[in-house]
């Protein structure tokens, strides 16, 4: 895996701007970590807590639906999805990421707004934690980061078709 994120480019926050954040319950100590992290890098980035909505879902299988039923709400600019699933003995492990991968890019496809990829798959849980803050950065800030990168991008180019996005 690369430690060479991207840096996060400057974006102006609208004061409309509303993200949505569905983070799974399985693996808690590891999402409650991204949940954290994501949360304080958007208020770093000027997203105020009352535009930002949190819901708590079972597992990172869910939260394809649950970000499906965020875009289909029409009220948010992104949804950021946050799960961490571990390799175990089982081929469970790439049914759910998987599946999970898939049905977040298909409702941003479809749905033509930010849903972010903020699910850990590693192999341990060492190399999660890795990921909470250690060698390899935070992945819950780089979600935030990259929800507010492509609101300012998908905003450029609806302004660019003389549209106005939130």
């Amino acid at each position: 895996m690369s430690t060479q994120a991207p840096k996060v480019v400057a974006t102006r926050i609208g004061k409309k701007t509303r993200i949505a954040v569905a983070a799974a319950r399985f693996n808690a100590d590891l999402v409650d970590e991204l949940l954290a992290g994501c949360l304080r890098r958007l208020d770093e980035l000027g997203v105020p807590d009352n535009h930002i909505e949190v819901v708590r879902v079972p597992g990172a299988f869910e939260l394809p639906v649950t970000a499906k039923a965020f875009a289909k709400s029409g009220r948010f600019d992104a949804v950021i999805c946050l799960g961490a699933v571990v390799r175990g003995e089982t081929p469970h492990f790439d049914y759910v990421a998987g599946e999970c991968a898939r049905g977040l890019q298909d409702v941003a496809i479809w749905e033509q707004l930010p849903v972010i990829f903020g699910v850990l798959t590693t192999n341990t849980h060492e190399q999660a934690t890795d990921r909470l803050g250690g060698k390899h950065g935070h992945a819950g800030e780089r979600a935030a980061e990259a929800a507010v990168e492509m609101i300012g991008v998908l905003d450029g180019i609806a302004k660019a078709k003389g549209k106005t996005a939130k």
